[in-house]
C-alpha cells in the first residue's frame, strides 16, 4: 500500500524521524520517534540537509518500494553518510544542520518529442523532473527551479547531472515529472 493522503500533521513527524536517524547514524541516541500507520505504507522521500543555505547532502527515492518509515530513515543516513559530492557529515555538523522532506508523487510519464517540446511542457515551481537514458539517470526536485527559473536551463542541468551533454537528445530518453509535499525544519526545533 502507498501513502496516499498527505496531511500537514504528518510533516514533523517525518523531520523527526530524519533527524532521529541522522543522530543515529552519528552515534547519538536518537529521540523516540512516532510509529504511527501511515509510516508502514510505502512512500518515496527525498532528505535534503543544507548548512547556512548551503546544500550539504540530498540522496532519495523516486519510486515508492518500501515503507515510508524506512524510506526516510535510510535517505536521511545516505544524504549525511554517502552523498559522493559531500565528505561524510562530522558529529559536530549535527546542530546546525537543517534539514527537509520531499515526499514524492507517483511519477508520470511525459510524452515529448524534443528538448524544446519538454521545455514547453514543464511546470516552473510545481514539476520535479526525473530523465533516464540507457543507465544514465538524474533528478531535480521542485525546488530546483529557485536557481534555475528557466526550463531551457532547467533541462540543460538536468543532463549535465544525468552524464549526457547539453545538446543532445535521443527518442530513447524517458522523462517523468512528479510533484512534492515538503517541509522544512526551523532553526528552533534543530536541537
Amino acid at each position: 500500500m502507498r501513502v496516499t493522503a498527505v496531511s500537514s500533521d504528518r510533516g514533523p513527524v517525518l523531520l523527526k524521524l530524519a533527524r532521529a536517524s541522522l543522530r543515529e547514524a552519528l552515534g547519538e541516541m536518537p529521540a523516540a520517534v512516532s510509529t504511527e500507520d501511515w509510516l508502514r505504507e510505502h512512500g518515496a522521500c527525498f532528505v535534503t540537509l543544507t548548512q547556512y543555505g548551503k546544500l550539504r547532502g540530498c540522496i532519495g527515492t523516486l519510486e515508492a518500494h518500501r515503507p515510508l518509515i524506512e524510506d526516510v530513515r535510510a535517505n536521511a543516513r545516505a544524504a549525511a553518510l554517502h552523498d559522493p559530492r559531500f565528505a561524510p557529515l562530522a558529529p559536530y555538523e549535527l546542530t546546525h544542520t537543517r534539514i527537509e522532506v520531499s515526499l514524492l508523487s507517483d511519477m508520470e510519464p511525459v510524452v515529448c518529442e524534443d528538448q524544446a517540446d519538454l521545455c514547453a511542457q514543464l511546470r516552473p515551481h510545481l514539476d520535479g523532473v526525473a530523465l533516464r537514458y540507457g543507465a544514465l539517470r538524474g533528478t531535480f526536485l521542485p525546488q530546483v527551479w529557485q536557481h534555475l527559473p528557466e526550463p531551457e536551463d532547467f533541462v540543460r542541468e538536468l543532463k549535465h547531472k544525468a552524464g549526457l551533454a547539453p545538446g543532445f537528445w535521443s527518442d530513447e530518453i524517458k522523462v517523468y515529472r512528479y510533484s512534492v509535499t515538503k517541509w522544512r525544519e526551523i532553526e528552533a526545533s534543530l536541537h
